[in-house]
């Protein structure tokens, strides 16, 4: 097998071909799917390591040598780890008797680093998380005022879990003010909402 980062050739399916910023440098995506895969693990793990491309394992299929490059190597911040191939359901369901050895090769070598083989798919990719992600990812530049966010944190507390409305009209500032303050208090994961749906007045917000 080869380790480091494999040159990207130009995405035959959707042409978006780009970077992101990571905690560890830069995540090269090669398809729209995995620009979303990316955006969608840097909001849910900030501190998230993303290698792109990371290995190439070599492996044999039908009396033939192989070799399968996976998408990505992610490591956690709670020190789990995958290596994670990247496909749309439909990719999937056509070629996979011609995918399903390599992806055993992927399995087998994560095993023996005590890590986890997943296949990531548009249905878990793309959804209201990942709408989330692209609203919440650019307020995490901003910074938030100390004394404006114990105002709200402690609003919180006392009203118990109140919905995003109750908490707006508790704060001290405009309702403008008060939603971009809390906005960014989510972004920076101060304040916690449910994010498998669209955040609504009525949405209820904790204490992250």
């Amino acid at each position: 097998m080869e380790m480091g980062l494999r040159r990207i050739p130009p995405s035959r399916r959707s042409h978006v071909v780009g970077f992101q910023r990571v905690e560890n440098g830069l995540a090269h995506h090669e398809s729209a799917l995995e620009r979303d895969f990316v955006t969608l693990t840097r909001f849910l793990d900030d501190g998230a390591r993303i290698i792109s491309q990371p290995v190439t394992i070599r492996f044999g299929a039908a009396g033939r040598r192989r070799r399968y490059t996976p998408d990505y190597f992610v490591e956690w911040s709670d020190g789990r780890s995958e290596l994670i191939e990247i496909k749309y359901r439909a990719d999937l369901r056509k070629d996979w008797p011609r995918l399903r050895p390599a992806f055993a090769a992927g399995r087998d070598w994560a095993f023996e680093r005590n890590s986890r083989f997943r296949i990531a798919t548009e249905r878990g990719i793309r959804g209201w998380r990942l709408e989330a992600a692209r609203r919440f990812l650019p307020l995490r530049r901003d910074p938030v005022d100390d004394v404006l966010a114990k105002e709200a944190l402690a609003a919180v507390s006392e009203l118990g879990t109140p919905t995003l409305a109750k908490l707006i009209a508790a704060l001290s500032l405009s309702q403008e003010a008060s939603t971009a303050l809390i906005w960014r208090m989510i972004a920076h994961g101060l304040l916690r909402v449910d994010l498998s749906s669209p955040i609504r007045m009525t949405t209820r917000v904790s204490v992250a």
